[in-house]
């Protein structure tokens, strides 16, 4: 029993040297490749993309809201690019690095808005680049296909975008007018009204516009308000609102006189006769007309 131990005793050895040597040569280590951004449940919590805020409520035409939800991708160089309208868009290294980028490039804010049309879509406060926050313009151009069909960086981490869709061929397709509210829209009718008749200058109504555009959900307000000035802040808001309301009655005063003056053939120069002092403080900086006292020397 002893010699047959002894003699299995080196083949088994032999066994084992054959197995270590002969088949090392044979396995294969496959790297997988890398899956980026949220969905990667393989990163740790902190390796995750983490947007710095949350994206705007969907806003401007009713026509575009079909795109939210939906994202496109667009790859140049080694990087790949996706665009989620009405929510972000991030940037990802095609590489196989194990710290290949991967990153927010700006997330869903508000609309540009030149000539009562709508001109981009703004995405703001995305990953840190130095100093600053990187941010993207998304222009919407005409197009057979949605589909992302450029993106350049202008400047430093300033990220231009072009997105084509058939979303925006109709030559009204991205007017602003039509998507606020009646109530937004007379506001708008007066602030030209008041314009064209010289009660309020051209700054004046530039902020009439995008307080407008603000009530709207159009634009994101820069304003941060904390909750110790909201009693405060909503006392101006009564104010401006009492304001506004005794504009209007003056304007319609104005009118009658005018009609009584023409009724009785008495000529008169609206422009010469008729001046108007705007008021506006310089805490609220929301023009919405005059202070109610007219001088008819």
């Amino acid at each position: 029993m002893s010699c047959l131990c002894r003699w299995i005793s080196p083949w088994l050895v032999y066994l084992c040297v054959y197995m270590n040597n002969g088949f090392a040569g044979k396995i294969k280590i496959v790297e997988e490749p890398n899956t980026f951004g949220l969905n990667n449940p393989f990163l740790a919590q902190g390796t995750k993309l983490q947007p710095k805020v949350t994206p705007s409520p969907v806003s401007g035409p009713e026509h575009l809201h079909r795109l939210a939800g939906r994202c496109f991708s667009y790859m140049e160089s080694t990087y790949k690019y996706e665009l989620c309208p009405f929510h972000n868009v991030t940037q990802h290294e095609q590489s196989f690095r194990w710290n290949a980028y991967s990153g927010i490039l700006g997330i869903w804010q508000e609309w540009e808005m030149v000539n009562n049309t709508f001109t981009g879509m703004w995405m703001r406060d995305g990953d840190a680049c130095g100093t600053k926050s990187r941010e993207t313009k998304v222009s919407l151009v005409c197009g057979a296909n949605n589909k992302l069909a450029q993106v350049s960086e202008p400047s430093t981490c300033v990220y231009s975008l072009i997105f084509e869709t058939p979303l925006v061929c109709h030559p009204h397709s991205l007017l602003v007018y039509p998507t606020l509210s009646e109530k937004l829209q007379r506001e708008w009718d007066e602030a030209e009204q008041a314009s064209y008749e010289g009660l309020i200058t051209e700054q004046g109504y530039n902020k009439l516009l995008r307080d407008i555009f603000d009530h709207a959900g159009l634009l994101k307000s820069q304003k941060k308000i904390s909750l110790s000035e909201e009693a405060a802040e909503s006392e101006t808001h009564d104010s401006l609102q009492k304001c506004t309301e005794d504009f209007q009655k003056q304007r319609r005063e104005i009118e009658r006189l005018r009609g009584l003056l023409t009724e009785h053939n008495i000529s008169f120069d609206s422009k010469q006769e008729l001046t108007t002092t705007v008021s506006l403080t310089v805490q609220d900086q929301h023009l919405r007309g005059d202070d109610g006292r007219f001088n008819t020397q």
